[in-house]
């Protein structure tokens, strides 16, 4: 089969590999539907290897070179004798998080904490920018009928938007901010409309994304850079600030503008992550009584919870998907795209059997 392998920076190459194989009784193998580029993805091909293993993983084994690609739907073509959860034919959307089940972490139903954390697509035997993959039961939920396979492929960054949302919460009529349109941006604030957030307001310098944003139709999207930003916010809250913020850009001026802009003893989640140490007001963030608080990945259970709220329609995560291409161009057409700071596109999916848009 073909699959898109990271070697190191800048280098993923097309290869021709073997067909992973059941090995074990609860594991599964899937065909590839539909696979995202995540930001990992893309700080992995920039500056890694960062997260995928130089040396064998102590839970999977696995090293350089790694295929791809952990955001993706597929369709089951065999099962493990052990497997009921999922039969042959099945649509499912990829968790991709593989976890020791033994550790502190696990055994507190925490396994996105697992510290011996594993992924599909960074630290595994196989991953979604490839023909086949093989995950374990666990790993695999069914799409119904009112989730298409590009819905599917979405399932993961959209959990993970809404995770960094459930830390902090949302009450309905809650004026919310999202700093950065990227697509955990855009999903975020997706997922906050969904909740019944009476306003959410996107800041995006990126006037491509910014575009972008505007078409979601959730709330104002304004340039935190202009110098009426801070009269826009005051503006839409009386003066008072915004009762949560999302900070998705994982920058120091997207955090400034967070710390600005919440209103006193409002709550601000750190979902987008920082490559490198963020400038923060300390005290800022006391003399407002601030909540600030962390998110990491998402709750390795709430597949099934996600996958009931877009398929009825509150949740609409396609709207991130700007583009389809197929796994050979995935470099030229994909992370190179991705990686251009004056790109136009949020969520491209790739297919690696080629199949076209859907």
């Amino acid at each position: 089969m073909r699959a898109a392998r990271f070697h190191g920076k800048s280098d993923i190459r097309i290869e021709d590999v073997a067909v992973p194989e059941i090995k074990a009784p609860d594991d599964v193998l899937v065909e590839v539907l539909w696979c995202g580029i995540c930001g990992t993805d893309l700080h992995e091909y920039v500056v890694g290897p960062i997260v995928t293993p130089t040396s064998p993983h102590p839970l999977t084994g696995a090293t350089l070179p790694q295929t791809l690609g952990h955001e993706f739907s597929a369709r089951v073509v065999e099962v493990g004798p052990q497997v009921t959860d999922v039969a042959v034919g099945d649509r499912v959307a990829i968790m991709p998080a593989i976890v020791c089940g033994r550790c502190t972490f696990c055994r507190q139903g925490l396994g996105h904490l697992c510290v011996r954390f594993a992924c599909t697509g960074l630290s595994a035997e196989t991953g979604g920018l490839a023909q086949y993959a093989v995950l374990k039961e666990y790993q695999v939920s069914t799409l119904p009928d009112e989730v298409s396979d590009v819905e599917g492929a979405v399932v993961e960054p959209a959990s993970v938007a809404a995770y960094g949302i459930d830390r902090v919460g949302i009450r309905g009529g809650d004026i919310v901010l999202v700093t950065g349109a990227g697509p955990i941006g855009v999903l975020s604030a997706l997922y906050a409309d969904a909740l019944g957030a009476a306003t959410v307001v996107i800041a995006e310098p990126n006037p491509n994304r910014a575009a972008l944003a505007a078409a979601l139709d959730v709330g104002p999207v304004l340039d935190p850079t202009a110098d009426g930003f801070a009269d826009s916010i005051a503006q839409l809250t009386r003066g008072a600030g915004v009762d949560v913020v999302a900070e998705c850009s994982g920058s120091t001026p997207g955090l400034t503008t967070a710390m600005n802009s919440i209103r006193t003893r409002g709550s601000i989640v750190q979902t987008g992550l920082h490559t490198k140490p963020a400038t923060i007001d300390a005290m800022r963030l006391s003399e407002k009584d601030i909540s600030y608080v962390g998110s990491w990945c998402y709750l390795i259970t709430d597949w099934p919870r996600i996958i009931r709220l877009i398929a009825s329609g509150k949740y609409p995560v396609a709207k991130a998907v700007t583009a389809q291409i197929g796994l050979e161009s995935v470099v030229t057409d994909g992370f190179d795209v991705l990686v251009n700071p004056s790109g136009d596109q949020l969520k491209i999916l790739v297919s690696p059997t080629g199949a076209g848009p859907a």
